[in-house]
């Protein structure tokens, strides 16, 4: 992490620090904000209104399918905008549906994703109470919806596992959220799966009249969402999984073993197991009876003391941290060869169950991790022995406990010593025959050529899953469109490349929830905003997923509210996705709501976009950037192409979230200025060096703000208060700078946003009609900020949460004052506030000043509205 990105976080920390009295009031129209409400069932013609990029039907030009890395519909290359709906808004009245499908249409959403249709039962789920047996009512207003849609343009992307728990199948203490990874290889779980695909794939829609699996306005079937073996094993999630799973995957590792070593001495060879003598005691003190000497205690946030009674170290948390490795102790100057065997061993106990983290690392920037386990402790004392070897040699290492930052806790420890030698690789009475399947916890003390062949085998499983999947829904179900595995941070893209497309999901400041898994009580945001942040936020890990040559998803994104800066969200991923080229986003949702609540009139929720004005208002720029391909793709191509060793090795010391191109040599830098991926081929990728125009296309400047730059789209996003600037000024990317006022000139437009509540604007300008901002034709501005609801309240001076808060409603917006200069004469320029409906409010023109060469006028002066329409004449 970069020293900005660590000071803005030691920022956020100080100001969640706040004290609650110093809390805002509940919002309440005034002071810069007013009532604004879009409708949920507007579909009204006018600049607004952008459903000329979702032509219809949709499926008209037959089945979506793969073209050189990228979607077509018939011979035309196509891009998916799209939402997601949940659980019970995917079943809406048929009266209900027409009006969303003609909203949706307007705001230029051409595909939706139905997720969460299996996770709970009727009338909330597709599924009855059996969990086996889809509703026939709930598949009709299904059915009804996906007509509505296919009418208006717009795809649907069906979801086949989601949450539906599989019938007849016990949990245990500690098991997966929806058996997750456990059904990549059970043969029941993958056989329930199959037959609802078949049942849901082979039903006949009435009002199409044709099979979904034929159905041409069906683009994707996404076969399990957010599922994989190897994520779930790298997350401590299979270690308590009990038998028959537990007994199945270990003969199933061993028939692995079986097959590539054949002889146990083949097998010990490979895996270099050892049998080192011990040598003399490396660590100063581990007894503890001098004190704390020769041992560093770290305390980052949170609190904490040491105590050294009785000999042994007692180290109390008093208060939990922010982060649970926040609070850890270590040893350092230690001298590691990565050739070497050594053993580690402690005794402890802890008043409170606590998994902490055991691990050796470097002891010095980059404080790179070299080896680690996780270890369970309670009330009784643990003997622990830990035989490991680094991953590579260090002058001046560490060994540390980490993660004890959780939960009050006191942590006893005595005894602790490390030796170089022991055995290492097999267990006693361990041979070719009754390896058993490595836990994650227990990983680091198996040889790396151990811990490869572990990652091999995982990745083969998942891999017989996800092409048996494919298979089963391609061939023997016959589905025509796209079909895609799951998404990238949960399996290895070697993996799923080998399906027809690559999916993501991201968020920007999801909720912490420290206690209770969505606790709607008990949860905190970092409120602040992503556009120009140092590290990039969400976009780098995002871009760095793509692998070169395939269609690339975001099918989840978001920037959860109650986030203040939530109207950057649909015009970052937007601008981003078209700068990467890539074929698919999808917002985080539009609705979650059953029942036909559809017109709550406020913000509802962390992700439900349908009513944030503020999000919606800035969804017909986003189109434009990326339906309408306004932002151009990055001229220079910086592309990763590891070897099918480094990605084992990758995986190995990195977990299924540190698959991305940053672990073959790309940085964040080249994510957010070129395009960027990793390429599992040789072939070449068009790349060259950028000129001005391209540079100025996508601007992220580490001040604070993203400027847009091209033809027929202008936009700035970010802080209010940074330099005047012109192109051939620009602080390039990841620099610094800060002043005030603000005016950013880009191109024949200028953006000069005046003072507001937070200090920050998202103020967007989309030419519709013609080819720039000097000829004739309608313009559509967007100005946003703030967004709330009458009677949210923030908890805390930092607004970190509301908890239940979220106001009685309706929704309320920021009035964002700016100016915006054209360089077009005064007197061929007309412009007006729009209503909720993006209907002009013709009595209610602004005035418009200038000369012979340029116009302006203000935004925000007592409009009242989030977008206006500007009129140049011929």
């Amino acid at each position: 992490m970069s020293r900005a990105a660590v000071a803005a976080v030691a920022l956020v920390l100080g100001a969640a620090s706040a004290r609650a009295e110093d809390a805002p009031p509940p919002l309440k129209a005034g002071d810069g904000l007013f009532p604004f409400v879009l409708p949920w069932d507007d579909a009204s013609p006018g600049v607004a209104n952008v459903a000329g990029l979702v032509p219809g039907p949709a499926g008209e030009a037959g089945p979506i399918r793969v073209e050189g890395g990228h979607f077509y519909a018939g011979d035309r290359r196509i891009r998916f905008l799209g939402v997601n709906l949940c659980f019970g808004a995917n079943f809406p009245t048929h009266a209900a549906a027409d009006k969303i499908a003609a909203r949706m249409a307007k705001f230029g959403i051409n595909c939706v994703r139905f997720h969460h249709m299996d996770t709970s039962a009727s009338p909330s789920g597709l599924v009855k109470a059996d969990r086996k047996t889809i509703d026939p009512e709930r598949l009709e207003r299904l059915d009804y919806l996906i007509a509505a849609l296919k009418k208006r343009g717009i795809y649907a992307n069906l979801n086949l596992h989601v949450g539906r728990k599989y019938p007849d199948v016990p949990d245990w203490p500690g098991a997966p959220g929806y058996f997750k990874g456990v059904d990549n290889f059970d043969a029941a779980m993958i056989r329930s799966q199959k037959d609802y695909a078949r049942a849901l794939l082979h039903h006949v829609n009435p009002y199409t009249k044709s099979r979904y699996a034929d159905e041409p306005a069906v683009a994707i079937v996404e076969i399990n969402n957010e599922n994989a073996l190897f994520n779930e094993w790298s997350g401590d999630g299979l270690e308590t999984m009990p038998d028959p799973y537990s007994a199945d995957l270990q003969r199933r590792w061993n028939a692995f073993l079986a097959a590539k070593y054949k002889t146990d001495e083949a097998m010990r060879k490979a895996w270099s197991v050892q049998d080192v003598p011990r040598g003399a005691e490396i660590l100063k003190n581990g007894s503890f009876d001098k004190g704390g000497e020769g041992w560093a205690f770290e305390q980052h946030s949170g609190k904490a003391r040491q105590d050294f009674d009785g000999g042994r170290l007692k180290l109390t948390v008093e208060e939990p941290a922010e982060q649970s490795w926040h609070i850890q102790f270590n040893q350092p100057g230690l001298k590691l060869l990565a050739d070497t065997p050594y053993t580690l061993r402690l005794r402890a106990r802890s008043s409170e169950p606590v998994r902490a983290s055991i691990n050796a690392m470097q002891a010095h920037e980059p404080w790179k991790q070299l080896w680690s386990v996780q270890q369970e402790f309670t009330p009784e004392w643990k003997d622990v022995e830990l035989t490991f070897r680094v991953a590579e040699a260090d002058e001046n290492g560490r060994v540390s406990i980490s993660g004890l930052g959780g939960s009050k806790l006191t942590l006893e420890v005595d005894d602790v010593s490390l030796t170089p030698g022991g055995v290492m690789g097999l267990r006693p009475g361990e041979a070719l025959g009754s390896i058993p399947w490595f836990r994650h916890r227990e990983f680091g003390v198996r040889t790396p050529e151990a811990q490869s062949d572990w990652i091999r085998f995982l990745w083969e499983l998942e891999d017989e899953y996800w092409s048996g999947m494919h298979k089963h829904v391609k061939t023997d179900l016959g589905v025509k469109c796209v079909v895609l595995g799951t998404q990238m941070g949960w399996s290895p893209a070697p993996v799923q490349a080998k399906l027809d497309a690559i999916d993501s999901h991201a968020y920007w400041q999801h909720p912490d929830f420290p206690r209770k898994p969505w606790d709607q009580d008990d949860w905190t945001i970092q409120n602040i905003p992503m556009a120009g942040r140092p590290d990039g936020g969400t976009l780098p890990r995002l871009g760095l997923s793509r692998v070169v040559g395939k269609p690339f998803l975001c099918t989840e994104y978001n920037h959860s509210a109650p986030n203040t800066y939530g109207a950057e969200t649909a015009l970052l991923i937007a601008a981003y996705a078209a700068r990467q080229d890539w074929d698919g986003i999808f917002l985080f949702a539009y609705s979650h709501r059953g029942d036909d609540d559809w017109g709550p009139g406020k913000i509802t929720s962390f992700f439900d976009i349908d009513q944030h004005p503020a999000k919606m208002a800035t969804l017909p720029a986003a189109a434009a950037m990326f339906l309408r391909g306004d932002v151009p793709r990055a001229a220079k191509a910086s592309i990763a192409r590891p070897k099918a060793d480094d990605w084992i090795e990758a995986g190995r010391l990195r977990g299924a979230w540190g698959l991305g191109g940053g672990a073959f040599g790309l940085t964040d830098e080249q994510a957010l200025m070129d395009y960027v991926g990793v390429a599992l081929d040789d072939k070449a990728v068009p790349s060259k060096e950028p000129d001005e125009r391209d540079s100025r296309a996508f601007i992220w400047n580490a001040a604070g703000y993203v400027a847009i730059d091209t033809p027929r789209t202008k936009a700035y996003i970010g802080n209010t208060t940074i330099p005047n600037f012109r192109p051939k000024t620009w602080l390039g990317p990841l620099t610094g700078g800060s002043a005030r006022p603000a005016s950013a000139t880009l191109g024949d437009v200028t953006i000069r946003p005046l003072r507001n509540r937070r200090e920050w604007a998202a103020i967007t300008l989309t030419a519709l009609d013609g080819p720039d901002f000097r000829s004739p034709g309608r313009i559509l501005v967007t100005a946003t900020g703030d967004a709330g609801n009458v009677g949210m309240k923030w908890h805390d001076a930092a607004r970190t949460t509301i908890g239940r808060d979220w106001g009685e409603g309706p929704s309320l917006v920021e009035d964002v004052r700016a100016i915006i200069t054209l360089a077009v004469p005064s007197a061929k320029v007309r412009a007006w506030p729009l209503d909720e409906r993006g209907r002009r409010r013709d009595r209610e023109p602004l005035e418009v000043e200038g000369d012979a060469k340029s116009a302006w006028f203000e935004l925000g002066k007592g409009s009242k509205t989030l977008w206006y329409e500007i009129e140049i004449a011929r």
